[in-house]
């Protein structure tokens, strides 16, 4: 009985603590927008490059981390993303904006 009790009282602490992994790694990661987890989630179920064991193993989660993104999406909506590789991707943004209106000028040779 104890057993029995321990066992479950261990599994459903494993599924709770692993649920909604790709949402937490998304929001921890500096990705912009809603549903981030969610998103990156069906990006890898897509992707040929990903094992079978990797994406029975995001199939399982994604349930779970669409109800995260969806408890997530006030901070989604409200925050302001500030870290080093959003800020050089708007950087690169803008950059590839002013090129194709004022193209670089050509490197001298050597």
């Amino acid at each position: 009985m104890i057993k029995m009790t321990l066992l479950k009282l261990t599994l459903f602490s494993g599924m709770m603590i692993l649920s909604g992994c790709s949402s937490v790694m998304s929001h921890t990661g500096g990705k912009e927008g809603t549903y981030p987890g969610t998103r990156a989630s069906a990006a890898m179920l897509g992707d040929d490059d990903t094992n079978w064991g990797t994406k029975s193993l995001v199939a399982l989660d994604m349930p779970f981390t669409a109800v995260m993104d969806t408890l997530l999406l006030p901070w989604d909506l409200f925050r302001t993303d500030s870290s080093v590789k959003s800020r050089v991707e708007k950087s690169e943004q803008k950059t590839q904006a002013t090129n194709a209106i004022i193209p670089p000028a050509p490197m001298p040779a050597k």
